[in-house]
C-alpha cells in the first residue's frame, strides 16, 4: 500500500439514508480516510462537500427500490464537476447507472461485494496519477478506440438487420454481429411470443456456452427458475437493462460455476421494446470474458443497438401479418364462402388460363358444368342452411374426385364449373359420370328432413377446341347443361362444337 493510504490522508463523503449501511462502510473503509463524514441525507451530503474538499464521493444506492428515490444525486453528481465519485449499486438496479451518468462522469462498482472488493475499490477511486497529462492522453486514446469498436459493431449490425423476411434467420446474423465487440464470447436473442412466451430464439457461441442447455429449456423462460436473478430474464420481465458483473453475484452457485466454466465475467442484458413504454419483445444478451466498466456513450450505444433490433423485431412481423392478411384478402377475392369452391371470377380466370397452356403445348382440356337439381325448391322446403349444407356436402365429393392440376368453381347459384386439365372427351364423360352416380347414392344433409328428399344432379361436359376462347365454350356448356337438365334427373350431355 502506498504512503497515501498507510497515512490515511485522504477525506471522503459516504451518502446513505441506512444508519446499518453507514456502519458497515464505517467499519470497513473508515481507517482509509483522514476525515469521512458518514451523511443520512442528500441535505446533509451537500453540506459536507460544501464545508471540506473531499477527495472522494461515495453514493450508496443500496435500499433504494425506484429510480424517481434518487432525487437529489444528480445534482451531488454535477456539483463534483469531474471530481471523483465511486457509485454502489446493486446489480438489478443497474439500469440506473446510465440515467445517473447524465449528471456527470464517476466511477462505479456493482454490488454485492465482499468487504476486501469494496476497499480495492475506494483504493481506486482515490489513486493519483503523477502524470495527469499521461492520463489524459490515454483516456483519449481510449475513446478513440471504443468508438472504433461500437462503430464497427453498429455496422454489422445494420448488415444483419437488412433482412427481415425470416426471424430465426435475422436473429443468428445479429447474435453473429454482436460478437465482434471486443470481449464477448456469446450473445443470444430472446423473443416474447404470444401469451408471455420468451423463446431463445438464436445463439452464438465462441465458449461453446448452449443456453438452452444452461436453462433446460428454450422456451416459456420466463418460468425458468432464474427468472429472477439471470439477467436476460430479468431484462425480457422487467423491461429494463441488467449488468451482472461477476456471475456468482447473482446468488446461485450452480449458475455462477457453468457461467465461470465458459469463461464468463460479465453479463449484459438489455430489453427490446419497439417504443419507449410499450410491451416487451425480449432481450439481447452478451456474455464477456472481462471485466468492462461500460462509459455512458457504451451504454447508450447498446440501447441503441436493441432499439434497432426491437424496430427489426417488429417490422418482421408486422411483415409476416401483413403476408397473411393478404393470404386471406386473396382467398376471400377468389373462393365462394358458402361452400368453399373457387368464386366465378377465380374459375373463368382458371379456364383462360389453362386454355392458353393447352394451346401452348398442344394438351387436350375438358370443362364439365355440374348442376344441383330443384336447389331453389329445397331451399323453399327446409332453408337455405339446409340447402347450402348439401351443397358443401356434394362440393366436399366433387373435390375429392378431382385431381391438385384440376378447379372447381361455383358459377352462380346451384351450378359449378369444372376445369379439368390433360382431360379428353371420353375421359371428362367418364368423369361426368363418376361424379352423377357419387352424388346419387350419397347421404346427404336433406335425408334427416323426411319428405323422401332427394337430390339430383345434371352435368354437361365440353372439350376445347384448338382455336377456342373461354366465353366460347362456357357458352356451348350451358347449352349441354341446360339440355341435360331438361332431360330429367341425373343426366350427361355433350355439348356440340
Amino acid at each position: 500500500m502506498s504512503d497515501v493510504y498507510s497515512r490515511a490522508i485522504s477525506t471522503g463523503v459516504f451518502y446513505n439514508p441506512s444508519a446499518e449501511r453507514r456502519a458497515e462502510f464505517q467499519a470497513c473503509c473508515g481507517q482509509m480516510f483522514s476525515q469521512l463524514a458518514l451523511c443520512e441525507h442528500v441535505d446533509a451530503t451537500m453540506t459536507a462537500l460544501a464545508t471540506r474538499e473531499a477527495d472522494l464521493l461515495i453514493l450508496d444506492l443500496n435500499g433504494f427500490e425506484h429510480l424517481n428515490n434518487l432525487t437529489g444525486l444528480g445534482p451531488l453528481i454535477r456539483g463534483r464537476a469531474g471530481a471523483r465519485v465511486l457509485l454502489l449499486c446493486a446489480y438489478e438496479h443497474s439500469a440506473w447507472l446510465p440515467e445517473l451518468m447524465a449528471y456527470g462522469p464517476f466511477d462505479y462498482r456493482l454490488c454485492p461485494m465482499l468487504d476486501h472488493e469494496l476497499q480495492h475499490a475506494v483504493r481506486q477511486a482515490l489513486a493519483e496519477s503523477d502524470d495527469p497529462g499521461a492520463v489524459a492522453q490515454r483516456h483519449l486514446l481510449d475513446k478513440e478506440k471504443e468508438l472504433r469498436d461500437l462503430l464497427a459493431v453498429q455496422r454489422s449490425l445494420q448488415r444483419a438487420l437488412a433482412g427481415i423476411d425470416v426471424v430465426s434467420v435475422m436473429a443468428s446474423k445479429i447474435c453473429l454481429a454482436l460478437c465482434n465487440f471486443p470481449g464477448v464470447r456469446h450473445t443470444a436473442l430472446l423473443h416474447m411470443k404470444a401469451r408471455g412466451d420468451l423463446q431463445l430464439v438464436a445463439q452464438e457461441a465462441r465458449n461453446h456456452l448452449d443456453l438452452a442447455r444452461l436453462l433446460r429449456r428454450g422456451d416459456r423462460l420466463l418460468q425458468s427458475p432464474l427468472r429472477d436473478f439471470f439477467p436476460p430474464l430479468m431484462a425480457a420481465s422487467r423491461g429494463e437493462m441488467v449488468l451482472l458483473d461477476a456471475p456468482e453475484k447473482a446468488g446461485d452457485p450452480e449458475l455462477a460455476m457453468a457461467l465461470h466454466d465458459r469463461n464468463v465475467r460479465m453479463v449484459l442484458a438489455l430489453p427490446l421494446r419497439a417504443e419507449a413504454g410499450g410491451p416487451e419483445m425480449g432481450a439481447v444478451c452478451l456474455m464477456f470474458d472481462r471485466h468492462i466498466a461500460f462509459s455512458r456513450e457504451q451504454f447508450a450505444c447498446f440501447a441503441s443497438m436493441a432499439q434497432f433490433i426491437s424496430y427489426a423485431l417488429c417490422m418482421s412481423e408486422l411483415r409476416h401479418q401483413n403476408d397473411a392478411l393478404c393470404g386471406q384478402l386473396a382467398q376471400i377475392s377468389t373462393v365462394d364462402a358458402a361452400t368453399g369452391a373457387a368464386n366465378r371470377r377465380a374459375g373463368e380466370d382458371a379456364l383462360d388460363n389453362e386454355i392458353r397452356r393447352a394451346r401452348r403445348y398442344g394438351l387436350p382440356l375438358a370443362v364439365l358444368s355440374l348442376g344441383v337439381g330443384s336447389f331453389d325448391s329445397t331451399n323453399d322446403l327446409y332453408g337455405s342452411a339446409v340447402g347450402e349444407g348439401a351443397l358443401r356436402k356434394i362440393v366436399e365429393m366433387v373435390a375429392g374426385s378431382l385431381r391438385t392440376s384440376d378447379t372447381l368453381a361455383r358459377m352462380r347459384g346451384d351450378e359449378f364449373l369444372i376445369v379439368a386439365t390433360h382431360t379428353t372427351c371420353n375421359e371428362a364423360l367418364r368423369l361426368a359420370e363418376k361424379l352423377r352416380a357419387a352424388i346419387s347414392d350419397a347421404d346427404l344433409p336433406l335425408a334427416g328432413h323426411g319428405h323422401g328428399a332427394t337430390v339430383s344432379v345434371s352435368l354437361g361436359v365440353a372439350q376445347v377446341g384448338p382455336e377456342e376462347v373461354g366465353a366460347s365454350v362456357l357458352t356451348r356448356l350451358d347449352t349441354a347443361l341446360h339440355r341435360a337438365k331438361r332431360a330429367g334427373r341425373n343426366c350427361i350431355e355433350l355439348a356440340q362444337l
